[in-house]
């Protein structure tokens, strides 16, 4: 996933990386990444049918025991067509907690018929590598994985294990998300490295902001249900189970819900304000700040589509079926309604909001959204984390400002954060946004990348686990 537009960190003052310089060069570290990210592209790591998952951890896992982790420390465990790797870089300090790099080695589906290029043919080409899971995110995962290799390479130390924790099926079900959350929770923190968290300017190339993810809302789909007794369609009633339903919807699409603000996002918009273009949006944003129920600002932010989605709570139907011929009243009409729900609330409770809306005795509400979807605080801004990102980035990137964000969801993040422990949406790579292609035709990465990759991790697993 990719966590778009630009906020400046506030923790009292924007903070903005103002000097550096890339460090020296990693070739073999480099070098291993493209190697790596090709390799995993070209193992149709998509769940059913000869789902290759295992191969994609095999083949991370193969690259760690040639670097010199024990066989013991890593482990590859087969969970229905999938499966998820977990390995352990002991630290020297057994009592401290470990940081985790998570990723997930599963991708959306691709028809080759499709795309100009096969899938699952790596292809580098004109600067980029084409291919499925080039930005969602098998080039990310190969990427930290060779940086924490090149640290070992270098002879560093950690005093905190690091624990690559790579999903298998987090476009799908989401259960070794699950399961590696629960056997991870007593994690210091987790850098989830999951999609691009910078941008690039259109028309230089060069870095606008990085952004770093804090929060995200819940996912949630709920179904409306309106029966009656149907009959023949020359006699209409009163009730109408087509009709019934509609006005139900026509209040629920209307209704909007309470703004709201946590420190994520007031950091968020505070920075944005600064930077943005846009006199009229920007003044809404510092209004919003100041007075979340201004109407004046709600009404700009409401109507942007960039913004409307960070300021409350958002619910849309999405799907509607009804009736069972022309020539009869329909005995039942079903909808469906997407949630995105700000931290914070349950699904419960937004559900009772929505019933209250709709105003409609006869309109069942049930929550059909299952066991892969989870309520998930804001992780803390923490000093530690944004100190060692900001150090990071200035080391890989040079003067770019940092960003905070909350997206609409879902990641695993969101697993870490239901059982306590801080998840930062953290990754190393920039792109356009003309060049974001995740889950759709011909998917790509920038090369650029790499070199600039290796030095943002290696610079922040040594902070963040060094000490």
């Amino acid at each position: 996933m990719r966590y778009s537009l630009p906020v400046l960190l506030s923790l009292g003052a924007s903070l903005l990386v103002t000097t550096g310089a890339q460090a020296k060069g990693h070739p073999e570290a480099e070098k291993q990444v493209l190697d790596l990210s090709k390799q995993a592209i070209a193992l149709r790591s998509v769940r059913g049918p000869g789902n290759k998952t295992g191969e994609v951890a095999a083949l991370f896992r193969d690259a760690l025991l040639k670097a010199g982790w024990q066989p013991g420390d890593i482990e590859i465990v087969p969970l229905d067509d999938t499966a998820y790797l977990i390995a352990t870089w002991p630290g020297s300090d057994p009592s401290l907690k470990p940081i985790v790099i998570s990723a997930h080695m599963d991708v959306v589906e691709a028809r080759p018929a499709d795309w100009e290029r096969d899938p699952f043919t790596p292809v580098v080409e004109n600067g980029y590598l084409y291919g499925r899971g080039a930005s969602d995110t098998k080039f990310e995962a190969a990427l930290a994985l060779s940086s924490m290799i090149e640290l070992r390479r270098e002879g560093f130390r950690p005093k905190r294990s690091i624990v690559i924790a790579y999903s298998g099926d987090e476009e799908t079900t989401m259960d070794t998300s699950k399961v590696i959350a629960q056997r991870l929770k007593n994690a210091e923190l987790v850098l989830n490295v999951d999609g691009s968290s910078g941008s690039l300017s259109e028309k230089t190339g060069k870095p606008l902001y990085w952004s770093w993810q804090g929060a995200e809302k819940t996912y949630v789909d709920y179904t409306v249900t309106v029966t009656s007794a149907g009959g023949h369609s020359s006699a209409p009633r009163a009730e109408n189970a087509i009709v019934q339903l509609s006005e139900a919807m026509t209040r629920i699409g209307a209704y909007r819900f309470k703004p709201e603000l946590n420190d994520v996002t007031r950091a968020y918009w505070s920075g944005a304000a600064k930077i943005e273009p846009d006199a009229e949006l920007a003044a809404a944003m510092k209004a919003f700040v100041a007075n979340p129920d201004d109407p004046a600002a709600l009404a700009v932010l409401r109507a942007n589509p960039a913004t409307v989605g960070k300021v409350s709570t958002t619910c849309v139907p999405t799907m509607i079926s009804g009736g069972h011929a022309q020539n009869a009243l329909p005995q039942s009409a079903v909808a469906n309604i997407n949630c995105r729900i700000f931290p914070g609330h349950t699904r419960a409770q937004i559900m009772a909001e929505l019933e209250k809306v709709a105003a409609m005795p006869a309109a069942k509400f049930a929550d059909v959204t299952g066991d892969d979807s989870i309520e998930a605080p804001a992780s803390p801004v923490r000093p530690d984390f944004v100190a060692a990102a900001g150090k990071a980035v200035k080391a890989a990137w040079g003067p770019v400002p940092i960003t905070p964000s909350q997206s609409s969801g879902a990641s695993d993040s969101m697993w870490y954060r239901a059982v306590g422990v801080p998840s930062y949406g953290a990754s190393a790579s920039m792109i356009k946004d003309s060049d974001e292609f995740a889950h759709g035709l011909n998917e790509r990465i920038g090369l650029l990348n790499i070199a600039p990759g290796v030095v943002y991790y290696t610079t922040l697993l040594k902070d963040l686990a060094g000490k």
